[in-house]
């Protein structure tokens, strides 16, 4: 897989700026047939890693551009082989005009994701930090990028690393004495194969409990929004959206259907749907508006079940709040509390036996800073976690699959342990656990699962 590749990095549209890619055996003579450098160097021979001044080329020799390249020698290059670089105007024309010269030069189009793969494959990075790259170039929160660019530092192989050194231990020093019985080789003991499996049943156990907060990280919240009519749930979505996103009136049942809107909330992402007013009406549309509020509610992670508080004492439906309190996590949202004829909050009472909501707050979607307590709210449901935890969290279902899995295996060693069992049983699950971890870096990854990380990834990166 070190044929010449090439494609173009950049987006389909105009831009100032446009990027083609080049990497693989014979990159450089491909490269001297397209680009003139104004220097009077030949490509091949200009100084890795240096930006150089020049003339783009058709396959006819005519110029198409001047801008930059820049040549990365094989072994120092993002794929591991020898690669370029064209800096040139986004133009798609140009761009184009370029790539289909670099074609003329031998070069073909490279797949999706195959300048990435081709580092995997040379040992550039692993499984793991090749998702980070997809992940980063998805990222929608600042707290995103970042756990991803520390994963793609090597933030989770890191985590991994003493398990994988704890298991090959046990397995190597095992096979050790049954291969070369006659060597004076130590035998291992129990306690010191125990101590190793709980120091990777430890770290493996705090991995996989981060996994909801990597979902969360990667993906957003999906947040339901309910309460009756005229409660202010429109208005608490446009002031979260940061412009109307909703339409708000005086008149109930204005929302008739589910409106969906992507924020940031206090560095958290929600994924926010602002539903119908629920409550019993005989009109048909608004019906099935009620009914997609409930579907709603009962798929949502978090659920702010919103109560009208210029009322004394707020308006609240017990259903409502039996409805929200189902979800992984609900707030109680008092509204409108700059409108309060007492002049101050009242907290609406809650029915007996409700489950408690992990807050209760009152807002203002109008007022300055009205919003505060309901963003520290949502905080304190999906914490932030420490600048320590960047990328080593478990961010898809793949990663949290293989540690699950590495992790019941190395419970099964310590038990087989436990019961007395022969070393060789505690050594089956061992290998299992560390063939595991192997997928989960790639090193064991079976050829359907790297094809299906890396088919999540445009063409040119």
């Amino acid at each position: 897989m070190s044929d010449l590749i090439a494609a173009i990095a950049t987006g389909s549209t105009a831009a100032a700026i446009g990027i083609v890619r080049v990497s693989g055996t014979g990159c450089f003579a491909a490269c001297d047939r397209v680009f003139r450098p104004r220097n009077g160097v030949p490509f091949a021979q200009q100084p890795s890693h240096k930006m150089v001044f020049g003339e783009m080329l058709d396959d006819s020799d005519a110029v198409i551009d001047q801008g930059l390249a820049v040549r990365f020698g094989g072994g120092h290059s993002y794929t591991g082989e020898d690669a370029a670089e064209f800096h040139c105007h986004g133009s798609p024309v140009v761009l184009h005009t370029l790539l289909s010269a670099l074609f003329a030069a031998g070069a073909r189009q490279a797949q999706a994701g195959e300048f990435t793969k081709r580092a995997f494959l040379n040992g550039k990075m692993d499984l793991t930090e090749a998702e980070a790259v997809i992940d980063l170039i998805d990222a929608q929160s600042a707290a995103a990028a970042k756990n991803a660019a520390a994963q793609l530092d090597g933030g989770l192989r890191r985590r991994l690393e003493p398990v994988q050194e704890a298991l090959i231990d046990i397995t190597s020093r095992f096979y050790a004495v049954v291969d070369y019985p006659d060597e004076d080789i130590e035998d291992i003991q129990p306690q010191q194969i125990r101590s190793s499996l709980q120091i990777a049943a430890d770290t493996l156990s705090a991995l996989l409990d981060t996994a909801q907060r990597g979902r969360v990280l990667k993906n957003g919240v999906r947040t339901a929004i309910v309460g009756l009519p005229n409660a202010g749930k429109s208005s608490l979505l446009n002031a979260l959206a940061g412009y109307d996103r909703a339409i708000v009136t005086d008149i109930p049942g204005t929302t008739r259907d589910t409106v969906e809107e992507t924020v940031t909330c206090g560095g958290t992402l929600l994924r926010l749907i602002d539903t119908a007013g629920i409550h019993d009406t005989a009109d048909a549309v608004e019906q099935l508006g009620v009914e997609r509020s409930r579907k709603a509610a009962e798929t949502a992670d978090l659920v702010i079940a919103v109560a009208d508080g210029s009322q004394t004492p707020p308006a609240v439906d017990p259903d409502i709040l039996a409805l929200a309190a189902k979800a992984p996590h609900w707030i109680l949202a008092v509204s409108k509390n700059d409108l309060n004829p007492a002049g101050k909050t009242v907290l609406p009472q809650l029915p007996e036996g409700l489950r408690e909501p992990d807050s209760l707050v009152s807002f203002s979607s109008m007022a300055p800073g009205g919003l505060d307590a309901l963003v520290d709210a949502v905080q304190s449901c999906f914490p932030a976690g420490t600048p320590a935890d960047a990328g080593s969290l478990l961010t898809n279902t793949r990663q949290e699959s293989a540690v699950r899995r590495s992790l019941e295996a190395v419970r099964r060693a310590l038990s087989a342990l436990d019961s007395g069992l022969t070393p060789d049983a505690v050594l089956t699950d061992a290998e299992e656990a560390l063939e595991s971890i192997g997928e989960l870096t790639g090193r064991t990854a079976k050829e359907e699962i790297v094809g299906a990380v890396f088919s999540r990834f445009c063409v040119g990166k």
